[in-house]
């Protein structure tokens, strides 16, 4: 355990020391600090408290969805650019297993989209309670837990989906144009009952807040939920399938 923290640790170093790395974060301040002010003075009585902003701002249907395409860009090529540059041939000479070393590239973006929904929701209550009300309603809290919760999974679902396209392709902009694209079409719904099944109206778990209206009928959350942990399966068994055989010369 200590030797696979080991390279999680030394992947995230790797992308700390990208010059690009703090570009999402700077993107998602100036985003959500801007429109707080932007609402504030053009918009009326339209949000009255830091709470009702966060929920606004983070949800997969506001900018977290764009949080999520921040995730897809820069993890889409941890793996694809490291056969670019073939410096994936001195990873794999140091003693560590195929398995190991895509496991930390994995959990090291994880860990990125974990730290951009984090900070999404840290820097809109900020900028929420400097221009609107601080008070928290009855249940705030609680809705702004599981609206990060759910624009986490959404961006974990596209950012899986990504990595496995850079781990098949070794493409960085086919991983990244792939997981894009399936980003935008989350938003489509077909109205055919063989489509409950497929990965993209399954990701918006946010559906089901308050009792919301699913797309499709029959769906459910447990139901979401486990398609996409059969998606998230098949995406990983694909990407760790592909490394561990394919020949790295």
């Amino acid at each position: 355990m200590r030797n696979f923290m080991a390279l999680v640790h030394n992947e995230w170093l790797k992308m700390s020391k990208k010059r690009s790395f703090f570009i999402p974060y700077a993107i998602i301040a100036v985003v959500a600090v801007g429109l707080a002010w932007a609402l504030k003075h053009w918009g009326g009585e339209m949000l009255g408290t830091a709470s009702d902003y966060t929920i606004m701002m983070a949800g997969t249907t506001g900018f977290g969805q764009f949080t999520a395409m921040l995730a897809v860009i820069f993890t889409a090529g941890l793996v694809a650019s490291e056969h670019g540059m073939g410096t994936i041939k001195f990873l794999l000479i140091r003693g560590q297993s195929r398995a190991k070393i895509l496991a930390s590239k994995y959990v090291a973006a994880l860990l990125f989209a974990l730290s951009l929904i984090v900070w999404l929701n840290v820097v809109c209550f900020a900028a929420g309670a400097v221009w609107f009300s601080t008070d928290l309603p009855s249940g705030a809290l609680r809705d702004i837990l599981i609206t990060a919760g759910s624009s986490l999974v959404f961006s974990i679902v596209y950012m899986t989906l990504g990595f496995m396209m850079g781990v098949l392709t070794r493409s960085t902009g086919a991983a990244m144009g792939i997981g894009m694209a399936a980003i935008v079409l989350s938003g489509i719904t077909i109205p055919k009952n063989f489509y409950k099944f497929i990965l993209f109206p399954n990701a918006n778990l946010s559906v089901y807040n308050h009792g919301g209206q699913p797309p499709l009928p029959g769906m459910t959350l447990p139901f979401s939920i486990a398609v996409l942990a059969v998606y998230i399966v098949l995406f990983l068994g694909a990407s760790f399938v592909t490394f561990k055989r394919r020949d790295i010369a």
